[in-house]
Parts: C-alpha cells; sequence; structure tokens
C-alpha cells in the first residue's frame, strides 16, 4: 500500500476527504493526489501522521499498529486539571483544538458528575 492509499484510507475512516484533510493541515488542496507520484518531505509526513495519530513509519509501510498511543484520560483528572493545561495533547473536536469556552464546559460538566 502506498502513502497515498494509506492517507486516503485513514481519512475515509473519519469521514474526511482528502481535500478536507488537506485543508486541515494548511496544505493545498490537491496534495495528497501529488503524492501518488513523488514523495512528501519528512516534515509532511509528520503533520500528516500527527494528525491521523499514527506513526511516521504506518505511513511508511513499516509498521502495520497504525496508532502511536492511545492515551487512557481519566475524566475525573481531566476536570480537576488548572486552566493553563495543555488539553491540545490529548482532546480534540475534528482533529481542531477545543475552544476555551468548551473546555471549560467539560470541566464543570465533568466535575459536577464526579461530585455525585
Amino acid at each position: 500500500m502506498t502513502i497515498f492509499e494509506r492517507v486516503k484510507e485513514l481519512s475515509e475512516k473519519q469521514g474526511k476527504s482528502l481535500q478536507r484533510v488537506s485543508e486541515d493541515l494548511g496544505f493545498s488542496s490537491n496534495y495528497f493526489y501529488r503524492m501518488k507520484k513523488q514523495q512528501p518531505t519528512a516534515e509532511k509526513l509528520k503533520l500528516i501522521a500527527d494528525y491521523f495519530n499514527v506513526s511516521v513509519d504506518y505511513l511508511l509501510g513499516r509498521d502495520e499498529a497504525k496508532p502511536v498511543n492511545e492515551p487512557i484520560v481519566d475524566i475525573a483528572e481531566l476536570a480537576n486539571k488548572p486552566k493553563d493545561f495543555d488539553w491540545d495533547k490529548i482532546l480534540s473536536a475534528g482533529g481542531k483544538p477545543i475552544t476555551e469556552q468548551d473546555k471549560e464546559i467539560i470541566r464543570r460538566l465533568f466535575a459536577d458528575k464526579l461530585a455525585d
């Protein structure tokens, strides 16, 4: 399987078009189709791997185990994190960072649930 085919498969699993993924990553809209003929740079591979939470080795076809890591998030721990905690490392919405307002809503929601 080529890098293009792996990226296409990963994007389909997330219900996203290749154009949407390209835009999310700040690439040109047809970037992935150009990968059929030319190899991406190491930096672009890293960005793509991070976006899909897979290893660069997986994209290159060297590693069949897809996830790099699947962090287990303890809700009690998350609800009690300080406001300056970097939520973006463990939580996103559609691959995009969560707004500060949404973080506060999540914090309050789970803090109330855990108090019961």
